[in-house]
């Protein structure tokens, strides 16, 4: 094995995890002590941002620390500054007081192969992984702990910290890796071990699925809440996938644009009605999908029924049981009654709204309420018009760090 750990007996028991809400709200102590105050004239160097489980919240790694962000309202619940350096990874578990950091920029006392589990509430490590290679990304959920190298995967039960897997994967220098986070279904999504594939692993239901999503290698891809639907962008970053993670079928295709561009972040909405996608071409795009849930109002319940209907589609059926119209609908090129003639973009499925923004500064997105979309980098929130689409509306804009997202 390539790994070491390092724990204390009995330190992750449920007992032991309380909220990342404000201290009015019954939160512990340690939340409401910040770091020593900061001069917020100076510029900080920012290693990374990144949303936790239900995008209610975003953490970002700085060269001399952490913080914790709550999304709405907007406010800084947490932050922890530190002279030994700061954190390039930052995973929050939730609003609890368990994260996962690891080292980056100038942190000489945790370099960036090994992770430390910390308890914000004891204000300490509480177990700590040492790897042969950097650590390129970490995904909790409530009973799982994964840690992404670049050609290895390693899955741990986060209450004895037991290695249950090892997956080996394709060279995956961005630590792409999913997980849904229902109790009732445990999905994780990883690199394949072939260009363009995306391994998913149904933990519960001890099943592996490989989906060909694309010719080129992937640049991104993000989950459900339930893990039943599966979103991809490949390094081209013109088109983006969306597929039954049960059998593998491909439900729908949206374009992104036709020129290539590096797509930072995709996300799905709770009710799988809206995908959202931000990229270095500095604009946000909204698209339509049209995949059918179990009752838009019954989400997250409806997962064990959805995963039912799902599990008894085969590929010759399911398209047709998990595409239906939507209230929305994407633009079609007006080229689209050519279809199979003219090349494959004239006949795309374009977003249904778009934002812009500047270009070349990474932005990571997040569906809010009320048809709001949260844009960390931007540090704002946008609306869009559900039925007409079109140009977002910008509704708040706060800075909350004078520097842009480096990237990693």
């Amino acid at each position: 094995m390539s790994s070491t750990v390092s724990t204390s007996r009995g330190i992750l028991t449920p007992t032991r995890v309380v909220s990342y809400e404000s201290p009015e709200a019954g939160s512990s102590g340690s939340f409401s002590q910040l770091g020593p105050d900061i001069n917020d004239n100076d510029e900080t160097e920012l290693l990374s941002a990144s949303w936790n489980q239900d995008y209610g919240c975003f953490a970002v790694g700085t060269g001399c620390g952490f913080r914790i962000y709550n999304c709405d309202p907007f406010k800084e619940t947490f932050r922890r500054d530190l002279k030994s350096g700061g954190f390039k990874i930052v995973e929050m578990l939730f609003r609890c007081n368990i994260l996962a950091l690891v080292g980056g920029g100038s942190n000489s006392q945790y370099p960036p192969h090994k992770v430390m589990i910390w308890d914000d509430h004891q204000s300490r490590c509480v177990s700590e992984f040492a790897f042969r290679s950097e650590v390129r990304a970490v995904k909790l959920r409530r009973d799982r702990l994964v840690v992404v190298l670049e050609h290895k995967i390693y899955v741990y039960n986060f209450m004895d910290l037991k290695l249950l897997h090892q997956i080996e994967t394709l060279a995956n220098p961005r630590g792409l890796c999913c997980l849904s986070h229902h109790s009732n279904t445990s999905v994780l999504a990883c690199p394949g071990l072939r260009r363009g594939q995306v391994r998913i692993e149904h933990f519960g239901l001890n099943m592996t699925k490989f989906i060909n999503a694309h010719d080129s290698h992937i640049a991104c891809f993000t989950l459900t809440m339930d893990g039943l639907l599966l979103a991809t962008a490949s390094n081209k970053g013109t088109l983006i996938r969306i597929f039954n993670t049960m059998d593998g079928t491909h439900l729908q295709e949206v374009r992104r644009g036709v020129d290539r561009a590096e797509i930072y972040s995709i996300v799905l909405s709770p009710n799988a009605q809206w995908l959202a996608a931000s990229s270095d071409k500095g604009t946000v795009h909204i698209f339509s999908l049209r995949v059918r849930v179990v009752g838009e109002d019954a989400y997250p319940d409806s997962s064990a029924a959805q995963g039912q209907a799902l599990a008894h589609q085969n590929s010759s059926t399911s398209l047709d049981a998990l595409i239906s119209p939507n209230i929305g609908a994407n633009p079609n090129s007006s080229f689209s009654f050519m279809r199979g003639v003219l090349p494959k973009y004239f006949s795309s499925e374009w977003s249904f709204a778009q934002f812009h923004l500047p270009e070349n500064t990474r932005y990571i997105v997040a569906f809010g309420s009320q048809n709001t979309v949260l844009i960390v980098g931007m540090d704002g929130r946008c609306s869009f018009d559900p039925v007409q689409g079109g140009e977002m509306i910008q509704q708040e804009y706060i800075r909350f760090l004078k520097t842009d997202i480096r990237s990693r």
